[in-house]
């Protein structure tokens, strides 16, 4: 029976996981049809509402005052508009590079951001463990059989996507920086408002076409939106309530491997005996920089969802 609890979460993690990794398939649709911040408008602000919605659900189910709800709120205002900025930047690269890149590699480059995170760690005095260096050149290695061509250029969409991975790395250390005094859902859920208030003020500078095609994009949208950033991130939050954090880390890296399995089911795409080789290389490299992980590092590098 003691295992109940920790096996019901290690499920919960794996679902959000999968649920993650499917939606590089549901983007790479999307872009098809809408342009990339107004995809991340419509899909973060969807998924803001998931969030308020549990947020509502467990303060009555905890019987919160509605002083001690209104301070919780405040506080997350800033930090959700500095974070939430960052992850304008972050989703942004990621949905563009959506129009030049496969599903599979998005998801195995996006996965970069979990050997990223330590290393930007170094800017905040933080020292990564010995695991990092062994893992860096493997996931590097991965990159390069996956992304760079045999003319030694890089596909434009993966240089986007890794953009993006850089991106995450930044605005996770952010978050590690507020989360821990903020309430969980009520920050994500402000970055995720912010993020698409943003990226809505974006695409009518940026996008070609703004805020049109999302009829034709209707399952893609409902699918980041709802069960991307609202469902899968409120599975995560109860999950890593009972999971051990380094098993936590290590199934949510499942993610890659998800996204290159949505992106051949869903698209038919193959990434060849290389890219293949290559998504090993960085699946290992993502496993390793996890070894002897601290609880905080790994608490704080899944806080926001990376695909979809």
């Amino acid at each position: 029976m003691a295992q109940s609890p920790r096996l019901r979460a290690n499920l919960l993690l794996l679902l959000a996981s999968m649920i993650w990794g499917f939606a590089f398939a549901a983007q790479r649709m999307g872009a098809e049809f809408v342009g990339p911040f107004t995809f991340n408008s419509v899909r973060f602000m969807m998924g803001a509402g998931v969030l308020v919605a549990v947020i509502a659900i467990v303060d009555r189910v905890r019987k919160r005052s509605k002083q001690r709800r209104r301070a919780a709120t405040k506080a997350v205002i800033v930090p959700g508009l500095i974070c939430g900025a960052l992850l304008t930047a972050a989703v942004g690269l990621q949905q563009a590079a959506m129009s030049y890149t496969t599903a599979g590699n998005a998801a195995f480059i996006t996965g970069l951001y979990i050997v990223l995170v330590p290393l930007a760690g170094l800017f905040r005095g933080q020292r990564p463990g010995w695991t990092i260096w062994v893992a860096l050149p493997l996931a590097v290695t991965g990159l390069y059989l996956i992304a760079v061509q045999d003319s030694f250029e890089i596909n434009l969409g993966d240089a986007l996507v890794l953009g993006s991975a850089f991106c995450f790395a930044v605005q996770i250390q952010f978050v590690d920086y507020y989360s821990r005094r903020l309430s969980a859902l009520r920050f994500s859920a402000s970055q995720f408002f912010f993020c698409s208030v943003t990226s809505g003020v974006v695409a009518l500078f940026i996008d070609a076409a703004p805020f049109t095609g999302l009829d034709q994009a209707v399952i893609p949208v409902l699918y980041t939106g709802i069960l991307s950033v609202g469902l899968a991130y409120t599975l995560q939050v109860f999950g890593q309530r009972d999971a051990l954090p380094s098993v936590a880390a290590l199934i949510m890296s499942m993610e890659a491997v998800f996204g290159g399995l949505g992106g051949w089911l869903l698209l038919g795409e193959d990434m060849g005996l290389r890219g293949y080789c290559g998504a090993a290389l960085m699946c290992l490299g993502i496993l390793v920089s996890q070894l002897g992980t601290p609880t905080t590092e790994v608490r704080s590098e899944h806080v926001t969802p990376k695909g979809g």
